[in-house]
């Protein structure tokens, strides 16, 4: 009996080798590799803001002469992105600028200046946009604080009428916005306002029927704070 069951485990040892070899190998799963979320950047919604940046005209025929002045102050409004690439929306700006000290000289001494201190404007924006980025366009209502107007002549105030000089007018402009963070976009933009012209009726002799030209040119860069959907998120799954 000892010598059987000696026989049967020298059998149990060389087979098992054998049995090992015919088992099919035991299945390798690969890790998935790694793929971080895309970034989605979604323009809709409200925001709010500041800018800095200069108004100037360009001197021809103009009350408020050639000086360029600092500008600076509020924006906001309100984003709709109606496309994978188009954005159109609504804002309100409001800025404060340093008064200008020159104006039109007349021969003889007659100076003529216009001095205002307040812009704003209410407009439709339309762009199109590349995710963080968005080139626009703008137009819509302005507005100006009482130009101001005087007439001096040799350092002398004289009276004077007119005609025009109006509060409201129209303005486009153009710029490019970009979202550097979530909820945050940095901005440059040019917007041009029109209020029309100004006619001298009444006054110096020098300056009846001379027209002004009512325009300014703007140039700023502002920060938006964006609510709601606007910023980059993580692509769901």
């Amino acid at each position: 009996m000892k010598r059987l069951l000696l026989s049967a485990a020298a059998l149990g040892l060389f087979a098992s080798p054998a049995l090992a070899a015919d088992l099919p190998p035991r299945p390798y799963a690969k890790a998935p590799v790694y793929t971080p979320p895309a970034v989605v950047y979604n323009w809709t919604g409200f925001y709010i803001g500041g800018h800095v940046g200069g108004v100037f005209t360009d001197g021809n025929n103009n009350l408020m002469g050639n000086d360029a002045r600092f500008m600076g102050g509020v924006q906001g409004g309100f984003d709709y992105q109606f496309s994978s690439n188009f954005v159109g929306g609504i804002e309100a700006q409001y800025s404060w600028m340093n008064s200008n000290n020159t104006g039109v000289l007349f021969p003889g001494g007659t100076l003529v200046t216009g001095r205002n201190d307040q812009l704003g404007s209410v407009t439709g924006r339309v762009g199109y946009t590349w995710g963080p980025g968005l080139l626009y366009a703008k137009g819509g209502y302005a507005w100006r604080d009482n130009p101001n107007i005087g007439v001096s002549v040799a350092g002398t105030p004289a009276p004077f009428t007119t005609t025009g000089a109006q509060q409201s007018g129209w303005t486009v402009g153009a710029g490019l916005e970009y979202m550097f963070a979530p909820s945050w976009s940095a901005k440059a933009e040019y917007q041009y306002y029109n209020f029309g012209t100004t006619t001298f009726t009444g006054g110096p002799a020098e300056i009846v029927g001379s027209r002004f030209r009512d325009d300014e040119h703007s140039v700023k860069v502002g920060v938006n704070y964006r609510f709601g959907w606007g910023g980059p998120v993580g692509a769901k799954y």
